[in-house]
């Protein structure tokens, strides 16, 4: 493939952004399955006294021009998050122990969101 001198820099832009887009795609179907396993994990590890906490957990995947973000949350019961993964103090004196369910589930994602990353940006061939 021949480029004159004078379009180099339209065609090094061009293979630039081919090359971010095919990696941020790539990156987005990473993060959504990551996303989904966190949800998953957070609902299995959470305190079921009713089980509406755990039930609520759920994920989002958002692209922007600046890269692709994940998160796993609690849609109902955000509020709870602190008080169940850290205890909290009871009313008539005392404390309510925490239950650690939050911070595995962090840990685990974002190691394999670092994973994910580095694999995605990695050209093939």
């Amino acid at each position: 493939m021949k480029i004159a001198a004078n379009e180099l820099a339209d065609a090094v832009m061009s293979e630039l952004a081919a090359y971010s887009e095919e990696a941020l795609n790539r990156l987005e179907e990473s993060f959504k399955k990551i996303a989904a396993e966190a949800a998953k994990r957070l609902r299995q590890s959470s305190p079921k006294r009713t089980g509406g906490y755990a039930k609520s957990w759920t994920k989002n995947v958002t692209r922007s021009e600046h890269g692709v973000t994940a998160r796993a949350y609690n849609r109902k019961f955000y509020n709870l998050t602190h008080l169940l993964e850290l205890g909290h103090a009871k009313a008539g004196g005392g404390r309510v122990a925490g239950t650690p369910h939050i911070e595995p589930v962090q840990e685990w994602a974002g190691d394999k969101a670092l994973a994910a990353s580095a694999a995605a940006f990695e050209k093939e061939g």
